[in-house]
């Protein structure tokens, strides 16, 4: 018998058990597959090649991703906003429940992020770009912010070739922590100042493999052909192709680590292109994101999903599913894995978006729901005299239509909409998806109507929207103001500005009977103080759907009457009138407000 040390059964057992323990590592290491989630910045959709580009040769990377991926036909984000909609994607939950509505800060946001998720699943975690973006405070507990390259210098944006450094920096910053991976790489391009218009001013470096020019570019629907719009067009394409061109580093680069057959990779934008009725709103092209999803051996190489809507508030529970991680308590986003294996679920005929604030932080609130055919949109902030702010009156293609307004009866009904809006809007996707003709009054599409806006309700109810009372109550034009005021006090509030303080400056007395086709008076009393000297009073008569018919400016000082006097269209929609008055120089700087209900006609 063997006396004294370690039996030799013992050590042979030892050592079995080690190397069944590297054994199981090494398939615990191979059964979580590492993940690569690849954004552009402000691309709508149909600027990809195989996503229906009218422009050729737009994307040669992403349409060859593509031909190795499976892609969505009707994958769309929930707002054409950066930080809400990355912030929904990362959270598995949607703005109201994920509190970042806006663009600042969230301290204490009550929910874990992909980043604590991954982590927790013995994930290494990086990302490059739109760092403060991508969580709800900074800074956030990533592994390593590749923002910073091996060098010690920072990444430019639109530098192609660092998007291919920080992609092969991370990998090995992974391999050197013996993890597998979880980097978020997000691209600027085509996020303004476009190719050629350097931040700051001087030449742009950094050249697209390819630039467009402004004859061969085609017009969106939802825009118009006009020299200077073209011209910016031609610099929007030629920065597409520059994402374009750093999509093709990123791919490089995870082929060469060895690591591209064990990486899933899901690439997408975060809202459509930054020009007018795109970016900052939720219409069809402001969310349609060209998401395809390339993960070897399961999905299927150039296959197109035309059945299924998936949303950004799907990303991050199919992520978890795919890793064999677990959710935490509460997501309202649903996870698609089973379709990335080729099956089938069932609740996939619609999606809903959710707008809340901008970057400037004008508090602006929409809902709206999509199914493949329609779109429906509730915008409670449009009162016919709120301006709605958004991220494109910067643009050439905006001061443009401002320019040609006066002059074409046309564009100057497209800029009041991009101004003012209306508080509802219903579209056929199919045949519209420029969204240009509002069926929002048409009897034929009322059953579609009436169904749409039971899903949204039943949305707010299970989601807990705390628009859901404003919503059932949008007929009554003085409610949904007095809502969307305290929406606007509260941000005022969160900025440090002092709210705006009512006052008894105007009265008014609206006429009993109101007949179409005849002129309707109504009368405004004011009392104004010496101080406030001479004011200009805004009078606005606006239709059932809350669309403003007609405006008329005047000027008061002291205290007195006026009366104001409009002509009321005899086929006018709705069969119901409204009217609105404010004074003050602008409504932004409105002194007091009035908003009438709604008044049918005789």
């Amino acid at each position: 018998p063997h006396r004294g040390g370690t039996h030799p059964g013992q050590i042979i057992m030892k050592r079995l058990l080690f190397i069944l323990g590297a054994v199981l590592a090494i398939s615990l290491y191979a059964a979580q597959p590492n993940i690569l989630l690849l954004t552009v910045d402000d691309m709508s959709g149909d600027s990809v090649g195989v996503f229906g580009s009218k422009l050729a040769n737009t994307t040669p990377n992403m349409d060859k991703l593509a031909s190795q991926s499976l892609r969505f036909a009707h994958a769309h984000v929930t707002v054409g906003n950066c930080m809400p909609c990355r912030n929904v994607m990362l959270s598995g939950l949607y703005s109201h429940n994920n509190k970042v509505e806006g663009f600042y800060q969230v301290k204490d946001p009550g929910w874990p992020h992909l980043v604590d998720l991954m982590k927790r699943a013995g994930y290494f975690t990086g990302i490059r770009g739109k760092v403060s973006h991508s969580a709800p405070y900074q800074p956030y507990a990533w592994d390593a912010d590749l923002d910073t390259l091996p060098d010690g210098s920072k990444g430019h944006i639109k530098d192609p070739k660092s998007y291919g450094i920080s992609t092969t920096d991370g990998i090995a910053k992974a391999k050197a922590a013996g993890k597998p991976f979880c980097l978020v790489v997000n691209i600027s391009d085509p996020h303004k100042p476009f190719w050629s218009k350097a931040k700051g001013g001087g030449k742009d470096p950094y050249t697209p493999s390819r630039i467009f020019k402004a004859s061969e570019v085609p017009i969106p629907g939802f825009l118009f052909d006009d020299p200077q719009v073209r011209e910016e067009l031609a610099l929007y394409y030629s920065s597409v192709r520059r994402a374009d061109d750093c999509v093709g580093q990123v791919l490089a680069a995870l082929k060469a680590s060895g690591e591209a057959d064990n990486t899933v990779v899901m690439f997408m934008s975060d809202h459509g292109m930054p020009l007018p009725f795109a970016k900052t709103q939720l219409y069809h092209h402001s969310t349609h994101t060209p998401w395809m999803v390339r993960w070897p051996g399961v999905t299927k190489a150039g296959s197109v999903d035309k059945e299924h809507m998936i949303s950004a508030v799907d990303f991050l529970p199919t992520i978890l599913d795919i890793t064999g991680t677990p959710h935490p308590k509460h997501l309202d986003g649903r996870s698609y894995l089973p379709l990335l294996k080729g099956g089938t679920q069932e609740d996939r005929d619609h999606v809903i978006k959710e707008y809340n604030e901008n970057a400037g932080r004008s508090r602006d609130p929409m809902r709206g729901v999509q199914t493949k055919k329609y779109l429906y949109l509730f915008n409670p902030w449009s009162n016919g005299e709120r301006v709605f702010a958004t991220a494109t009156t910067g643009t050439v293609t905006y001061r443009r239509m401002v320019d040609l307004a006066s002059s074409s009866k046309s564009l100057s009904a497209r800029l009041d909409l991009y101004k003012h809006r209306v508080p509802e809007e219903l579209y056929d996707v199919t045949k519209d998806p420029d969204c240009l003709v509002n069926l929002i009054n048409q009897p034929k599409h009322q059953a579609e109507l009436k169904e749409l806006r039971a899903k949204l309700d039943a949305w707010m109810v299970r989601s807990k929207d705390p628009m859901l009372e404003a919503f059932r109550k949008r007929e009554n034009a003085g409610f949904v103001e007095a809502y969307v005021q305290k929406l606007e006090k509260e941000s005022s509030a969160r900025r440090g500005n002092k709210p705006k303080r009512k006052t008894g400056l105007i009265k008014w007395t609206l006429p009993k009977n109101i007949t179409p086709g005849q002129p309707v008076k109504l009368t405004l009393a004011h009392k104004i103080p010496k101080r406030l000297k001479e004011q200009l009073l805004h009078v606005t008569l606006k239709d059932g759907s809350g669309k403003r018919i007609e405006r008329k400016v005047l000027k008061a000082s002291g205290t007195g009457e006026i009366e104001v006097q409009f002509d009321v269209p005899k086929d006018l929609q709705g069969n119901k009138v409204s009217f609105a008055a404010f004074i003050g120089v602008d409504f932004s700087k409105n002194l007091q407000l009035l908003n009438s209900k709604s008044i049918d006609l005789k």
